[in-house]
């Protein structure tokens, strides 16, 4: 079961890195492969290293919360979600107007911009006791995939699916915590 949680957490973190990349692949000069190669690798990278820091800051306070932790795992998925599904109805085009957005600090800013979500989470990981190391690299290795994937089908996918993708993300991480919650309190 943690397994699917998992598979679940890892495309829904992966919808931020996707949806960018595909507003940005659906520009009229579209995406090289440099470009697709330093999104992906820096929204993998950024997805791998966050839930880890969040993992380390909730391992410390998890000691404080035993008691009540499945609730700040579901209020922390439920906001992370809400977050999304709000950002799913942003216009695309007026986020990402400029300069080359593969480079300096607009590749840093979007990278930490699509993977403080996965901040948050990995608060959640510690709650339900998911190996971080192999949660991360999944994680990780997801953002990678889904922002090279995004960057092929952008031009053709993005017109019509770049928002619902990113709400499609937030409605999981809600549901995700839902389950969280319900599993602790059915066992209670």
């Amino acid at each position: 079961m943690k397994a699917i949680i998992l598979a679940g957490i890892a495309l829904a973190l992966a919808v931020d890195a996707f949806a960018v990349t595909l507003g940005l692949a659906c520009s009229p000069s579209g995406l090289n492969r440099r470009q697709v190669f330093r999104l992906a690798f820096h929204f993998g990278f950024f997805q791998f290293l966050m839930p880890v820091i969040g993992w380390f800051i909730g391992e410390n306070l998890l000691k404080l919360i035993s008691s009540y932790d499945h609730w700040v795992a579901f209020g922390l998925l439920l906001v992370v979600g809400l977050r999304m599904i709000r950002e799913s109805f942003r216009d695309e085009n007026e986020k990402y107007r400029g300069t080359d957005p593969t480079r300096g600090w607009s590749l840093l800013v979007l990278a930490l911009a699509t993977s403080q979500d996965a901040l948050a989470t990995g608060l959640s990981l510690a709650v339900i006791g998911i190996n971080i190391w192999v949660a991360s690299l999944v994680i990780g290795l997801t953002a990678f995939s889904m922002t090279w994937s995004a960057s092929k089908v952008g031009p053709l996918l993005g017109r019509v699916f770049g928002r619902r993708a990113e709400l499609a993300g937030g409605l999981i991480l809600i549901l995700i915590g839902f389950k969280i919650l319900f599993d602790h309190l059915g066992r209670g």
